[in-house]
């Protein structure tokens, strides 16, 4: 018997969706960075053996009051996995935000298939009786559920994690090759390490205010040439990409071209440039372009 299913990954900004996606998966499929609203599409991560296949859907972090047309198509997004669950993973934290979780706990009550409430970031608790009074807050708002408490960063309580995961997966087909990890391309990939990279080495508001395209991507017999342009909202925020000199943009493309390589593993060329779209993100036609098709 094949069994096969969605493992769909929801919950609010920061309580960790991609540090646990990419435990289960046991490959980097999404950025990780500390600051919140990192992950801004839904990305499948495709895990096969012999006789399963599993999909596991990272999503961007649920925003309750969207700022911006870009937050409204990342909320659609996160509405997009109840249609396709098999199974349904809200992942929440050990911060006091439970009000926030309600408006996904109560689309989560009327699903049909197994729904695991995922407690991460234990290892942040100082005491066993905090994370009793959390379990009991949710297995009274969700009883059906099952409840579970890891720490993705330390990998605990992972394999017992993906090992419940794997007997709740129905009997269905392979949706995927076997040799696939993911929906996205190489091209998405590339464009979210020098994401990935520009919330590591900016601050503020930047990060947020900046969206990767990769313009060209040429893969030659000992070289891959990649042409990215990064697209912010004002020209103060274009200085600071490029800093005196040139210097933080130089400083951006050697730390992204070091991963883009090990990701490919091939040498590659970055070029990147920094342009000027004032107010993107509440651009419907560009956010199309930038792959926010929701």
């Amino acid at each position: 018997m094949f069994k096969s299913g969605f493992v769909n990954i929801i919950g609010r900004p920061n309580v960790g969706k991609s540090t646990l996606t990419n435990a289960l998966v046991g490959e980097d499929m999404s950025i990780i960075t500390y600051k919140p609203q990192t992950t801004r599409h839904r990305i499948l991560g495709i895990v096969t053996g012999d006789n399963f296949q599993m999909i596991f859907s990272d999503t961007p972090g649920f925003v309750h009051d969207p700022s911006y047309k870009m937050h409204e198509k990342m909320n659609r997004y996160v509405h997009t996995t109840f249609e396709d669950a098999d199974i349904m993973l809200l992942v929440v934290d050990h911060e006091d935000r439970y009000q926030e979780d309600h408006i996904l706990i109560r689309k989560l009550k009327s699903l049909a298939c197994p729904i695991f409430i995922i407690i991460n970031k234990i290892d942040l608790l100082q005491d066993a009786e905090s994370l009793k009074q959390i379990e009991s807050h949710y297995e009274k708002l969700l009883p059906s559920a099952l409840i579970f408490t890891i720490s993705a960063l330390k990998g605990q309580n992972i394999s017992q994690l993906y090992d419940k995961l794997l007997s709740s997966l129905p009997e269905g087909p392979a949706y995927f090759p076997a040799d696939q990890l993911s929906d996205r391309t190489e091209r998405f990939f590339v464009s979210e390490m020098i994401r990935e990279n520009i919330f590591l080495l900016y601050h503020e508001e930047v990060p947020y205010s900046c969206e990767v395209v990769v313009e060209s991507f040429k893969d030659e017999p000992d070289l891959v040439r990649i042409e990215a342009i990064i697209f912010v909202s004002r020209k103060t925020q274009q200085a600071i990409l490029i800093g005196k000199g040139g210097r933080a943009i130089k400083q951006l493309g050697i730390d992204s071209r070091l991963k883009i390589e090990a990701f490919l593993e091939k040498k590659v060329f970055l070029q990147l440039r920094v342009k000027v779209r004032e107010d993107w993100r509440n651009n419907d036609q560009l956010l199309q372009r930038l792959g926010y098709n929701q």
